[in-house]
């Protein structure tokens, strides 16, 4: 056990609502919180990697959600530190549908299928809102073309379920009025979207975000309450507090704890709940689902696919559904890099996890010959990302069925005794989106403060905490080794939602 390991609250997760929530409560009084993060950095589905001479994004790489009447809350982040992106325009892909021999689909013929599959779509919405029953298909449907399959899985898959009325218009640009409304995201904050292209990567704004609250030096977090590969495997929780024991064989007490594990591992056996999670949760938990989403990154030694503003995105419509349907060039967020992406989802992403990565490399060059020719170089280098297959995440991000009862989104967010919960499944109208996370964690310490001002001795709880800087430090001691409380003159009370 570690020496002093009792704490007010411990988050679990250092992932965007670990941190966002983290900096609420330091913000508040709560100078002894921990951080345990099972990794061994903090982001979570924010990561970076360097690949082909530049840092591509693994998981989150959009801002989604800009332009619109009230400003998103991770581009202002974004826009203080100077966090580079560039703007995406989806709706170009489909000028840009290549079939098996190379060829373009004609834009009417693109524009056609486009139409009837959003008509379809919208139709099979209204249907399910109607009768308030699960999409199944009846098995009356005609046979889908390779065009229809490819513009099928852009619809349902690469934008989640849960987000088909923004894509059927956002992505195709088209216009209809329906019953079904689009999703929060681009009604409140905008319908543009950015991608983050910066060498310090997404992860930087997290970064940012605990200089505020951890000591840091040199752009690294030296601060104690944050502690990295501390895998949590149990939680033992009563009326007077929680335990926390992780694999290494540590034990920490708190007073309460805020859980940021993702959906994915809420639903795997990574962590045992002693007592059990009662039913109403537990079955809350199981019916959201867990959406994968992969981007395989490939580099060449040189271009071979149209380039310019109109030619970003590309699709390849094969009889096989979401078979590396969905491509993207780099060269408008990284000039001269030389590098495709290319996204799969769910089935096509488990598959692919599990095979090695020398037959998905084989695989994506002979769809990449269909389209360019079997005289385009082989790619020198490739990086396929496996969130399914990492016991930390379990996948990509939350998708709620289109016809879902708001319970399920309260009773998966709704506390349990002194464990509370956050992360982007707990956003009811953001969750999937990295300002859905980072939104939930301070709604989540918000919730927090309030239950501990109600019932216990909240003295500490008075004004914000100013984070140590080097000097503040006592004989190499870290800022949860110092016993006086320092304050922000003058800033009271919460931070609001939006910086």
């Amino acid at each position: 056990m570690d020496p002093d390991s009792r704490s007010t609250v411990i988050i679990i997760g250092a992932g965007v609502s670990g941190i966002s929530a983290a900096k609420v409560l330091a913000e508040n009084g709560i100078a002894d919180l921990l951080i345990l993060e099972a990794s061994d950095r903090i982001g979570g589905r924010i990561r970076k990697e360097s690949f082909g001479g530049v840092s591509v994004e693994l998981g989150a790489g959009w801002i989604a959600g800009v332009g619109g009447k009230a400003p998103n809350p991770v581009w202002e982040i974004a826009a203080k530190f100077g966090l580079r992106s560039c703007f995406s325009d989806y709706s170009n892909a489909r000028y840009n549908i290549y079939d098996q021999s190379g060829k373009i689909f004609p834009s009417g013929i693109a524009a056609d299928s486009y139409k009837k599959a959003v008509d379809s779509a919208i139709q099979r919405l209204r249907d399910q809102e109607s009768n308030c029953v699960e999409d199944v298909p009846d098995g009356t449907e005609s046979p889908l073309t390779p065009i229809e399959l490819a513009i099928d899985f852009i619809l349902h898959d690469f934008e989640m379920a849960g987000k088909l009325f923004h894509s059927c218009f956002s992505l195709f640009g088209f216009q209809e009025k329906s019953k079904v409304e689009p999703i929060s995201t681009y009604v409140d904050f905008g319908e543009r979207e950015y991608l983050v292209a910066d060498e310090r990567g997404y992860e930087y704004l997290l970064y940012k975000m605990a200089e505020d609250f951890l000591f840091t030096s040199e752009e690294k977090i030296l601060d104690n309450r944050l502690k990295l590969n501390k895998v949590v495997r149990e939680l033992q929780h009563s009326r007077n507090g929680v335990t926390v024991k992780t694999e290494d064989g540590c034990i920490y007490e708190a007073s309460y704890v805020v859980l940021s594990a993702s959906i994915g591992v809420l639903q795997s056996d990574l962590i045992c709940f002693r007592p059990p999670l009662p039913r109403w949760k537990t079955e809350a938990i199981e019916k959201c689902d867990v959406m994968i989403y992969t981007k395989v990154f490939l580099k060449f030694p040189y271009k071979f696919w149209p380039c310019g503003p109109d030619k970003e995105f590309f699709i390849y419509a094969h009889e096989r559904r979401g078979y590396y349907t969905f491509w993207q060039q780099m060269e408008n967020a990284y000039p001269s890099s030389n590098i495709l992406v290319v996204t799969l989802t769910n089935g096509e992403s488990k598959r692919v996890e599990a095979q090695p990565d020398e037959e998905t490399l084989k695989e994506a060059m002979g769809v990449l010959r269909d389209m360019f020719g079997s005289e385009i170089p082989t790619a020198t280098d490739i990086l396929v990302p496996r969130w399914w297959n990492n016991r930390f995440q379990r996948g990509s991000y939350s998708n709620y069925p289109i016809i879902s009862n708001n319970q399920v989104v309260n009773d998966i967010k709704a506390p349990v005794g002194r464990i509370f919960f956050t992360g982007e499944h707990t956003s009811e109208r953001f969750n999937g989106y990295v300002h859905g996370g980072y939104l939930a964690g301070i709604d989540t310490s918000k919730a927090l403060l309030e239950e501990m001002r109600k019932n216990e001795n909240t003295s500490f709880l008075r004004e914000p905490l100013l984070a140590l800087t080097e000097s503040d430090t006592v004989s190499g001691l870290q800022k949860c080794d110092v016993p006086t409380q320092l304050y922000l003159s003058g800033k009271l009370g919460i931070s609001e939602a939006i910086l």
